[in-house]
């Protein structure tokens, strides 16, 4: 396997003033494959087995979750930024890394898996899960490409978070 952490490049101050960007359009734009099939990985054979739909987090968290859900024939569910999808949804509000915001989703049912791009303070992450659970879903896993280790040991409900490639 590629060393796909070389291929992530490094951006100070973006999206502002003393934060580090990890862009993972590089990596994205020369192993994609290798991307998928490494998110794909942090999961079982048997969790894959046990679940009905791959949701992921707007917006790079829908490009490895939708790839992941049309590889194992799952479905597809988005978590979005708060205006993004018609009603009826369900909300709730996030701290992220810079900032505050509000994440929706539609009503549903089943076991999903959540994946994202980016674990940095576990804010959206937590509230991503949290809003799964409200919006009718059971949390079977959680996994991102990339955790910042800004946080020791996140953990939604006592589940852990699943990674690829960690910093720090």
């Amino acid at each position: 396997m590629t060393d796909l952490k070389r291929l992530i490049w490094d951006v100070p101050d973006f999206p502002k003033p003393g934060i580090l960007f990890r862009d993972i359009s590089p990596l994205l734009r020369s192993h994609f494959a290798e991307t998928v099939e490494a998110v794909e990985g942090l999961f079982s054979a048997a969790e894959w087995n046990e679940v009905d739909a791959v949701a992921g987090i707007e917006s790079r968290g829908f490009i490895l979750a939708a790839a992941m859900a049309v590889r194992r024939g799952k479905g597809f569910v988005p978590i979005r930024k708060q205006g993004k999808l018609p009603p009826p949804v369900v909300d709730v509000p996030y701290a992220l890394e810079y900032g505050t915001g509000v994440l929706e989703m539609q009503r549903g049912e089943g076991r999903l898996l959540i994946v994202d791009d980016v674990l940095a303070t576990g804010g959206t992450l937590g509230a991503s899960a949290t809003l799964a659970r409200i919006a009718g879903y059971d949390v079977a896993g959680l996994g991102v490409l990339i955790d910042l280790k800004l946080i020791h040991d996140f953990a939604w409900e006592g589940m852990g978070a699943r990674a690829v490639i960690e910093y720090g």
